[in-house]
């Protein structure tokens, strides 16, 4: 090929030298290729111009502002070798795919990419991704250290994808690629902007150049009508529409009527359930994908396959197939404890508020971390983000993530200054997962945060080979063997106590009726008004009762049939919280002067199609009732759903705070107890009590 038709702009008297090939790193060069001297962070290209001419290089493209040089092959001088460097290998590799999309911004770019592959590739057409994880496909896939590649990669390899027959490619646009010029001559039909925050402040100095590098893509980059899709919940939106108006590119927002519209969302287990509108028509979804951070980033990969014509019901048919992207609030695996260990790539104050955020709101537990910060990146993110673990987290593993050229520890304390107790430092990064493992109780969750699917560690002299990933798994392996014989319901009872030496056993269910006891019932001797359990505890054990808690020795039956504590009733409270902390159920909480019943009912049957329900019996609403109720849940279910009833003011303000429910109702007030209140408001106000205990992000149900 000629000098003029790979540099089309510009004009010289070199104009027919013929080319074998471009480069920019003179270890690469080889005979008659072009040689493109680009300016580094910490080197220049001139210095190896005499190593490219040596290799036999036919020409050199050079600044305009560097020193004339006196070489014996002709020199091209221009404004912005990167910039040139990106036409030559847009007209060296002709052949490009039909349709090529980008997605920047801070976060969620290789999972908009990730879902938008996985979206086209269910439905059996060709496409690849170009990103974090490399080049991605059915027919090639490759491994690349950058997340936007060099303009001489992209453009080989975009040839080769096109050559396979793959018209469909998403490319992840970091900011520094686009302010090198990496992506110019690429004709993007889309371009998605899904979210800023701070990051590569090292690089681009404050966040007004970050956010115009990111911008480059839509200002210069995108051709005249193509598509942006973004969120109309991103602060930036009006900057992004002034610069849609300007160029005549079409927006496409999630969140919006001009788009996608989000009408209803709720998590169930490492599942979430949504209902879209999309024009004008109502699309309900399970996704199999944890945070509502990844729902977001899915319905922006569904908009982009919909601009590439790709149908709706399409994409609805095959979206419950949709799995979690590498390294990106992926979920590893569970304990026998039924504690969960979550991956997560989160290397910023932003995406680590979020994630973490995400996984409250998703699972309501507490939370365990492990993370660090990287060397020789902006300082000023790390203490931001151990500021943040330490507003969300139980307990912080603070470790090693690529300490690269700087001293890890230091790295460390810097994230830690702010720190008391709360904080266990181990710099070694398997050991530091390892002992948080150990660490989890029932039902809490794990995130390891920071390095996500990386498989290499950079200590800057040396680097280690370390997967996040396989360091989780080989743990879960052992600590399960530990876990071999866990009893949900054990580890529950011994939550409920002070410290006791007890005797691991099973039990099925709790009764403090001597009369409803089966085999292997736990009976609790509780002290009513008018009749002392302590007194049937001899005929519950005859029954088949395991065993009795008591408060008050029981001389007609053996040390080891009782487990003695204060105050049984305290106990069966105890019993309840711990149990409704451990349970990944919803709870459901129904009060009101009357209905409670039958609206339990309604519910047991309707939520019976998407799990396992349980609901209290009936009646069992008061002080004894609600706790039993609860401590009787078995680990598997779904949903539970419990009456809460009152006879005065305070008890359901009680009795809520054992439930925790996710969705309070109110059936109805009327002058049900009215005894003991002056007014049906003051029934109310005494009803509403419940509104309290809802948890953050619930929901409460009213009789309007």
């Amino acid at each position: 090929m000629y000098l003029n038709q790979i540099l089309k702009s510009v004009n010289n008297r070199y104009s027919k030298i013929k080319l074998s090939g471009i480069s920019f790193n003179s270890k690469t060069v080889k005979k008659n290729n072009i040689f493109f001297a680009i300016d580094g962070k910490n080197t220049s290209g001139e210095k190896y111009i005499h190593e490219a001419i040596k290799k036999k290089a036919s020409v050199i493209v050079l600044k305009k502002k560097n020193k004339k040089i006196n070489i014996s092959i002709p020199i091209i001088y221009v404004d912005n070798p990167r910039k040139s460097l990106s036409e030559a290998c847009s007209n060296f590799y002709k052949i490009k795919p039909k349709k090529l999309l980008a997605v920047t911004g801070t976060n969620g770019k290789t999972s908009v990419a990730n879902f938008f592959y996985q979206i086209l590739n269910l439905i059996n057409i060709p496409v690849a991704t170009i990103g974090t994880l490399g080049i991605y496909s059915k027919k090639f896939k490759k491994k690349n250290d950058l997340t936007t590649a060099d303009p001489l990669y992209l453009h080989k390899n975009l040839q080769m994808l096109a050559k396979k027959k793959i018209n469909n490619v998403i490319l992840e646009a970091s900011s520094h690629g686009l302010q090198q010029n990496r992506l110019d001559n690429l004709k993007f039909k889309i371009g998605i902007f899904t979210n800023l925050s701070q990051d590569h402040l090292d690089y681009h100095k404050n966040m007004k150049n970050y956010f115009n590098a990111k911008m480059y893509l839509f200002k210069s980059i995108l051709t005249r009508n193509s598509t942006i899709i973004t969120d109309k919940n991103n602060i930036q939106l009006n900057k992004i529409k002034k610069i849609a108006s300007n160029r005549k590119l079409r927006l496409n927002m999630i969140h919006s009527n001009n788009g996608i519209e989000i009408l209803n969302h709720f998590y169930l287990e490492n599942n979430q359930f949504i209902k879209i509108n999309y024009k004008k028509k109502i699309y309900e979804i399970k996704i199999p994908l944890i945070g509502y951070l990844q729902i977001k980033n899915l319905l922006m990969s569904i908009l982009a396959a919909l601009n590439i014509g790709i149908k709706i019901n399409k994409i609805i048919n095959i979206i419950s197939k949709i799995q979690p992207v590498p390294g990106r609030l992926e979920y590893i695996g569970k304990q026998k404890n039924n504690s969960k260990i979550i991956l997560d790539y989160a290397h910023t104050p932003d995406a680590l508020d979020k994630t973490l955020k995400t996984l409250k709101e998703h699972f309501k537990k507490e939370i365990i971390i492990v993370f660090g910060c990287g060397g020789n990146r902006d300082k000023g993110k790390r203490s931001k983000m151990g500021t943040i673990a330490k507003k969300y987290c139980r307990k912080v593993f603070i470790t090693d993530d690529n300490p690269r050229n700087e001293n890890p520890s230091k790295i460390r304390r810097m994230i830690i200054q702010n720190y008391s107790k709360k904080v266990i430092e181990i710099g070694n990064r398997e050991k530091a997962i390892e002992g948080a493992m150990k660490e989890l109780k029932s039902n809490e969750i794990l995130l390891v945060a920071g390095k996500g699917h990386e498989e290499i560690q950079d200590y800057g002299k040396y680097k280690i080979k370390i997967s996040d990933k396989s360091v989780i798994k080989n743990n879960l392996k052992i600590n399960n063997k530990i876990f071999k014989n866990y009893n949900w319901k054990f580890d529950i009872i011994k939550n409920s106590l002070p410290k006791k030496n007890l005797k691991t056993f099973k039990y099925n269910d709790v009764s403090i009726n001597s009369k409803k006891i089966k085999k292997n019932t736990l009976f609790v001797a509780i002290k009513g008004k008018n009749k002392d359990g302590h007194n049937y505890v001899k005929n519950a054990l005859k029954k088949g009762a395991i065993k009795a808690v008591v408060d008050k020795k029981i001389s007609s039956i053996k040390k080891s049939a009782a487990i003695k504590v204060k105050d049984t009733f305290i106990f069966l409270n105890n019993l309840a919280k711990a149990t409704r902390e451990s349970s990944n159920a919803k709870f459901i909480g129904v009060t009101g002067s009357s209905g409670k019943t039958t609206l339990t009912n309604f519910l047991n049957y309707a939520l019976s199609h998407y799990g396992k329900v349980y609901s209290s019996p009936k009646s069992f609403n008061n002080q004894y009732g609600v706790p039993l109720s609860i401590s009787n849940i078995s680990k598997d279910t779904n949903f539970g759903i419990f009456e809460i009833g009152m006879s005065k003011k305070g008890e359901i303000e009680k009795l809520s705070k054992i439930v925790k429910p996710h969705i309070g109702v109110i059936t109805n007030i009327s002058d049900a107890h009215a005894e003991n209140f002056r007014t049906t408001k003051d029934i109310a106000k005494a009803k509403s009590e419940i509104i309290n205990n809802i948890l953050l992000n619930g929901y409460i149900i009213l009789n309007k």
